[in-house]
């Protein structure tokens, strides 16, 4: 068998290249802290990056991060990237935890999700709440009942995770998918509650893992537009 020199000279040099690839990865990975872990673990959940998703869940049970928070992290992902998403990466996680118990069963109390909701949707959106749900409305009463009852109230206001990581997780999730309208009002959200902006640039600047800069630049172009507008430096 004769071996053409230059093809082995390529499949060498791109054998080199991955192994750098990887290499870079780990070591981007390993400088992240609990919170980073989970941010990205969502963005890759997002994208389908199963093999990068499996490694991220190891580090994860190697730096102990609690089973409850990523099982919920991975739960909130279904209402930005569907129930198929959520299924597959739950179904993933499972791998990693057999153990993994039914969390919080909190029953069907829609008044109580309601009243959650408004809560923590007014937190994101403050005095612009009341527009937001008329501009929805305006085009989709429905939408408009379950952004509060479902997002808010049954989905966010869960426990075994806080808000202030929740928002984060969004932050990471609506860059990779690129809505720019929704990262702009949960970039707001992160920053109201308690995120510095540093925090959220930095979530950005960790999907650099995906070896994708648009999305990175688009996840930084979307928060100096919010720096801009709100006058901060």
């Amino acid at each position: 068998m004769i071996v053409n020199p230059r093809l082995d000279e390529g499949f060498f040099t791109l054998s080199l290249s991955l192994a750098m690839i990887i290499s870079l990865i780990d070591k981007q990975v390993n400088r992240f802290s609990k919170e980073d872990l989970l941010s990205a673990i969502c963005a890759a959940a997002a994208l389908r990056e199963e093999n990068l998703l499996h490694k991220l869940l190891l580090k994860a049970k190697d730096v102990g991060i609690k089973t409850n928070a990523l099982y919920e992290s991975l739960l909130q992902n279904y209402l930005f990237t569907g129930y198929p998403s959520a299924m597959i990466s739950l179904k993933i996680l499972k791998e990693y935890f057999p153990k993994l118990k039914k969390t919080f069963n909190e029953g069907w109390d829609l008044n109580r999700y309601r009243m959650r909701g408004v809560r923590n949707c007014k937190k994101v959106y403050g005095i612009k709440y009341d527009k937001l749900i008329s501009n929805v409305n305006n085009f989709s009463p429905e939408l408009s009942d379950w952004l509060v009852l479902e997002g808010y109230g049954k989905v966010m206001g869960r426990k075994g995770l806080s808000f202030k990581q929740r928002e984060l997780n969004n932050v990471a999730v609506l860059t990779v998918l690129k809505f720019e309208e929704q990262l702009y009002s949960h970039i707001n959200g992160a920053f109201r509650a308690k995120n510095s902006l540093s925090d959220v640039k930095r979530i950005i600047n960790n999907l650099k893992i995906f070896r994708k800069n648009e999305l990175i630049n688009f996840g930084l172009k979307v928060l100096n537009r919010y720096k801009m507008q709100r006058g901060i430096r």
